[in-house]
């Protein structure tokens, strides 16, 4: 089954490359974990959680991690803002934005909005993949954090796809 995850992780990872992006411009970085990675992405998790003060979700992901075959990382580095002054961040230009003073906390934010979506559409995109090919996954807020905090990515802003074979999904009824 290894084999069908890795062709499974390479495929989601095309559908994320090859997603629409705002004014084409790509800015949406991808990652495929698997073995000793996503084992150590899992203790990591659990460790990140303890030190954050939220241990209990980060373990249960973190426990879903451990009992997957491979993971996905998307994210966005170093994403410019797009330029089109359009307010969605929060601020009324790109320029405002861009001059803010960066919050770190799980993420790097500010974010311009535009290459947000552009995370989104991409990982919609990878799940559809990882969907069509009867692969359990499930796009994990905690796998990012995670992986930022360990250095796994340089990333301002990740997320992550746990993937699984088996009878019955390992990421519902947790």
């Amino acid at each position: 089954m290894q084999g069908a995850l890795r062709l499974t992780a390479e495929l989601m990872a095309v559908a994320a490359k090859t997603a629409p992006k705002g004014k084409g411009q790509d800015c949406v970085a991808i990652q495929v974990l698997e073995g000793a990675q996503v084992q150590a992405l899992a203790e990591g998790m659990a460790a990140y959680g303890r030190k954050r003060g939220k241990a209990q979700g980060y373990d249960r992901d973190g426990a879903n991690v451990a009992a997957s075959g491979a993971v996905v990382l998307i994210g966005l580095r170093q994403a410019p803002a797009a330029g089109l002054d359009c307010g969605a961040c929060g601020f009324e230009t790109c320029a405002q934005m861009s001059a803010a003073k960066p919050v770190r906390s799980d993420f790097k934010g500010p974010q311009c909005a535009v290459r947000v979506l552009d995370m989104g559409i991409a990982l919609g995109s990878a799940v559809k993949t990882a969907s069509l090919l009867n692969v359990d996954n499930r796009i994990m807020y905690r796998i990012g954090a995670a992986a930022r905090d360990m250095g796994l990515v340089d990333w301002d802003f990740a997320m992550g796809i746990p993937l699984s074979v088996s009878s019955k999904s390992i990421y519902f009824d947790r």
